[in-house]
């Protein structure tokens, strides 16, 4: 259905970009919606996720990452991870730990609880998105990907 249809506008938007715009927009906000509702049957937010993905997949699993590897990874201020990971540690699906040589860097890795947690989630998840992704062939989500790249790539110039 066209954005203008699902909005409930009475005239057409003039501006091609500000619709293309707008689409982005609108669908980040739906996709955001539903990841909302998907996490939250399991007790946690997309953004709970995204720390559980990272730590899965990109730390060592006797290392893990830094609260500030984690911030850029997921482009969040330090600020917001702390407390995020605060949270994480309290419903025990990470643990916190200091660095012996810098006491200013705290080490994060997944608990046993956030390891089983994350192997149950996960393959829900990518089920989940990969419906979601089906009324577009591969070719043109590739398509989407570098699309939405160049323009990202036009923003941080």
């Amino acid at each position: 259905m066209a954005l203008q249809q699902e909005l409930g506008l009475k005239k057409a938007i003039r501006v091609l970009e500000h619709e293309a715009i707008l689409n982005i927009y609108y669908t980040a906000s739906q996709v955001k919606k539903l990841a909302d509702g998907f996490f939250r049957q399991f007790g946690l937010t997309d953004v709970q996720f995204n720390v559980m993905m990272l730590l899965h997949y990109h730390a060592s699993p006797k290392q893990g990452l830094t609260q500030a590897q984690l911030s850029d990874m997921m482009l969040v201020n330090r600020a917001n991870i702390t407390s995020l990971i605060d949270r994480m540690e309290k419903a025990e699906l990470v643990c916190r730990t200091t660095l012996n040589s810098d006491r200013r860097f705290n080490i994060v890795k997944l608990t046993a609880r956030g390891k089983k947690l994350f192997a149950k989630v996960e393959p829900l998840y990518a089920k989940l998105i990969k419906d979601l992704m089906t009324p577009a062939k591969e070719s043109e989500q590739r398509e989407l990907i570098e699309i939405l790249e160049k323009i990202r790539g036009k923003m941080n110039k």
